[in-house]
């Protein structure tokens, strides 16, 4: 899967935070933001804040990486990223079934 909006974030969150047994109010706590932010992010909040993005990461124990190098073409100011598989994120961090 490739990740490239804000609701892939969202849902992304929402499975990890499920995956912990989490209530929104939980995550809220444990990352020390609101719960109307979290309700926010889950619903794909477009501009949340880079900051309170990877609180909300740290507290459900995952993390974002990014493979390869960003490559500057030189006809244009585009840089390409290597994006994260991000349900391989959320897999390897759920628990395994009983």
């Amino acid at each position: 899967m490739q990740f490239r909006t804000s609701i892939e974030l969202g849902l992304l969150i929402r499975k990890a935070r499920h995956a912990r047994g989490m209530t929104q109010a939980d995550l809220a706590r444990a990352a020390g933001v609101g719960r109307q932010w979290i309700v926010a992010i889950e619903a794909g909040k477009p501009r949340a804040e880079l900051g309170k993005v990877f609180q909300v990461l740290a507290a459900l124990d995952v993390s974002l990486s990014i493979h390869g190098e960003g490559i500057l073409e030189p006809s244009s100011s585009r840089v390409r990223i290597a994006v994260p598989d991000i349900e391989a994120v959320v897999r390897a961090h759920e628990d395994p079934a009983p």
